[in-house]
Parts: structure tokens; C-alpha cells; sequence
């Protein structure tokens, strides 16, 4: 990914990932409701991640369409984290997750099947 966002932009992005093409109001209107962000705020947003090739702005309505997949912007921020903070080692970042908390059989068997996948 070579657009970085911001997390107050990745917000922006979340609402478009999870609702599909919106209105920069309907954007405004959500964020509204779960961060208490008021129009402007949004609406500045909006026009960042514009600018950084994020967000496709149409007429009418100043509808916005997402132009980067949420899966790039989690591949591209977890191997960051895993740059920053575990030396580029992504077997430290999964074992300090596997370390956090007991975890279900479910959820171990779920951790085998993806590794099994790998091999």
C-alpha cells in the first residue's frame, strides 16, 4: 500500500468497507453517532483521504466510493507493526497474540487449520 492513512481517516474508510458507496453526509452522519465527529471534522476527512487516491468523490450528492480494498490497509499496517515493533519477525507478533489470553479449542483448531494452510 503506498497510500498511508491516519487512523481518524481510517474511520472515514471503515464506514465506506462496511456500508458500501455512501454520501459524504451519510459518512458524516455515522460518524456522528459512533465518534460524535461533526460535520466539518468529517467532511475535512473525507477530502484527505480524496486527495491520497482513498476515496473517488462523484456528483450528485458528493457520494463516495472506496478505492483501496480493507484487506491491503491490514496487510500493509500488521507488517508495519511487525517492523516496528517485533524486528520484522512475524512468529514474535503471533506468539506475544497466542500469549494474551487462554484460548477455546475452537479457536486453536481455527490457529492449526491457518497454519496447515501455510505449509
Amino acid at each position: 500500500m503506498t497510500v498511508k492513512l491516519f487512523d481518524s481517516e481510517l474511520k472515514v474508510m471503515d464506514v465506506l468497507w462496511r456500508e458500501g458507496d455512501s454520501t459524504a453526509k451519510h459518512i458524516s452522519d455515522v460518524l456522528k453517532e459512533e465518534v460524535g465527529w461533526n460535520m466539518n471534522t468529517t467532511y475535512t476527512l473525507i477530502k484527505r483521504c480524496i486527495k491520497k487516491g482513498a476515496i473517488r468523490r462523484s456528483e450528485p450528492n458528493f457520494m463516495c466510493h472506496a478505492l483501496i480494498p480493507k484487506e491491503e490497509v491490514q496487510e500493509a499496517e500488521t507488517n508495519e507493526l511487525i517492523n516496528k515493533i517485533y524486528d520484522g519477525s512475524a512468529d514474535k507478533l503471533f506468539a506475544a497474540l497466542l500469549g494474551r489470553k487462554k484460548l477455546s479449542p475452537e479457536q486453536i483448531a481455527q490457529l492449526k487449520q491457518i497454519v496447515g494452510e501455510l505449509e
